[in-house]
């Protein structure tokens, strides 16, 4: 498992369903507040289709599929459940710190709400919304 730590700043409570967009904070994006499943990951996929905010769409770009920890401003990349990177998002991979649910087989059934997808480019974490834009 591959994590960073970002220079991002915790958000705070008037801050918690935004975070900035761009070191200057010129705009927002906004955070989904549930926690993060296999499914809401298939949402934001049909959500972001033909816009680069997917990992089919900006590979090529270089964007590495990866979750954003706003409370700790951890980056961790998508790793199959035995380590080695995916190509996509998948949670199964993600350490125990941030899991707050498993399925009885072991599997990974959500992870803390503060967790976001996004992708890793150049040493910075890109939301999906970020991605797309950077792209267009």
């Amino acid at each position: 498992m591959t994590t960073t730590t970002l220079s991002r700043a915790p958000l705070t409570q008037a801050q918690s369903t935004t975070t900035p967009t761009t070191a200057q904070a010129t705009s927002t994006t906004t955070l989904t507040r549930a926690s993060l499943s296999k499914a809401q990951l298939l949402r934001e996929n049909r959500a972001y289709e033909g816009t680069g905010g997917r990992s089919e769409e900006n590979r090529a770009a270089g964007f590495l599929p990866a979750f954003f920890d706003t409370e700790t401003c951890r980056v961790y990349m998508s790793c199959f459940a035995d380590g080695r990177p995916a190509p996509f998002h998948l949670i199964d991979g993600l350490p125990g710190e941030v899991v707050v649910a498993r399925h009885l087989s072991g599997r990974v059934a959500g992870i803390k709400r503060s967790v976001v997808s996004g992708f890793l480019l150049r040493g910075r974490f890109y939301t999906r919304e970020e991605a797309a834009a950077a792209l267009a």
